[in-house]
């Protein structure tokens, strides 16, 4: 695929599903032709250019290859292909209306007939444009394991006649916390490298604060995402190297997302209804609010990893507040935290763990412990920063 093409694909793929799944009513067809559409721009667009607007044309693209299948089809149930053919018919808009696309895709595949996994990993899917590779990274399983969940997620809405709409007031509550996941998984994937993915996240986040303003959750999700995207200018040195949260330049940080954040998490606090996106946005919010790494305040960071256990507990809450307690009580307690987790094929446990062992002086230790976090990341970005602590305490 081209860099140009590449980069349509990130920012407008999972629009483009979208709209052919509310013109098709058939999500399979619908992420093929878009598939076959952007293969086609991958042959055409190096010699004629990229069109004025490469949404549009890979729509109107995907939506023909569709309409030149179905007719193809002759085993196709009549009714339903010529029902296809009809919504097909009706030119695609660009620009989706009040009711998003993407949020109605979104609603469809966090359906409760869904099993939660699926729900996560069918929406990364057609939402991000992510590959089965990617989302079974996400969720640390096997690719194969991913792509039957894929398989069966979209046999089921087909089957079960899942509704291609956003719910009624009564029942969105319901699916909240899997769309918030999804958005957060969705913006986690965009922050390693693709920052189409986490503008497409905040966008959504926006959508759904607009949607449902009176939901806590939703509004620490938006801060949550806009405190982390605040680092983005200081996340890579002039050689594009990845530098840590403790290394980064803060004078580089971004202000305004920065303020948005703060304020959302000030309301949050007003409503007094805390939530696990409520209580990472604020552990963010404290880390905005230091002018060096040095001047943190960890106490008050592990106070709000303590309330996130109480409300969410999970091996990875767990890991995180042990990288609080080895800045307030010290390595030797934070190391044995960690080595009561089982989280052997999470590489961030194993970076964790190597600092950790650095930390005290056991540096044999520490490079093995590195060794497996490199092998485990995904990230060439984190490879690199691994290796080099590693090739440290090894030379």
């Amino acid at each position: 695929m081209t860099a140009d093409v590449e980069a349509v694909f990130r920012a407008e793929y999972g629009r483009a599903v979208s709209v052919l799944v509310r013109f098709l009513g058939d999500i399979d067809l619908a992420e093929e032709a878009v598939q076959d559409a952007f293969m086609t721009a991958v042959r055409h667009w190096p010699e004629s250019g990229v069109p004025p607007r490469p949404a549009g044309w890979i729509i109107t693209t995907a939506r023909n290859r569709a309409i030149d299948r179905l007719r193809r089809e002759s085993s196709r149930d009549s009714r339903h292909a010529e029902a296809a053919l009809l919504y097909a018919a009706e030119p695609p808009v660009e620009e989706g209306p009040v009711r998003d696309d993407r949020l109605r895709l979104i609603f469809t595949c966090c359906h409760p007939a869904l099993a939660p996994h699926a729900r996560v990993a069918l929406t990364l899917r057609l939402l991000g444009g992510l590959s089965t590779a990617q989302i079974a990274r996400a969720f640390l399983v096997p690719e194969p394991t991913m792509a039957q969940r894929l398989v069966r997620a979209k046999a089921k809405i087909r089957d079960a006649r899942i509704p291609y709409r956003v719910p009624g007031d009564a029942d969105l509550p319901d699916r909240l916390a899997t769309v918030l996941a999804v958005v957060y998984l969705i913006f986690n994937e965009g922050y390693t490298g693709a920052p189409e993915l986490c503008s497409e996240a905040v966008r959504l986040g926006r959508l759904l604060a607009e949607l449902m303003p009176d939901e806590p959750e939703v509004t620490g999700l938006l801060a949550l995402m806009l405190l982390t995207e605040s680092r983005r200018p200081a996340r890579q040195d002039a050689d594009g190297a990845l530098v840590p949260l403790p290394e980064q330049e803060r004078t580089l940080w971004d202000r305004t997302l920065i303020a948005e954040g703060q304020s959302l998490v000030r309301r949050c606090l007003r409503r007094g209804r805390p939530g696990p996106y409520q209580i990472q946005a604020a552990i963010n919010a404290v880390h905005s609010d230091a002018p060096t790494a040095h001047a943190t305040d960890w106490r008050q960071i592990l106070a709000l990893y303590d309330q996130l256990t109480a409300l969410a507990p999970s091996p990875v809450v767990a890991l995180n507040r042990a990288v609080a307690v080895a800045e307030v009580e010290g390595p030797r307690a934070a190391l044995d935290l960690v080595d009561a987790l089982d989280l052997d094929g999470y590489h961030v446990f194993h970076a964790v763990r190597a600092d950790l062992l650095r930390r005290l002086g056991r540096h044999a230790e520490a490079v093995q412990a590195y060794e497996a976090a490199i092998a485990l990341t995904g990230s060439a970005a984190e490879r690199a920063v691994l290796a080099r602590r590693r090739d440290e305490l090894a030379g």
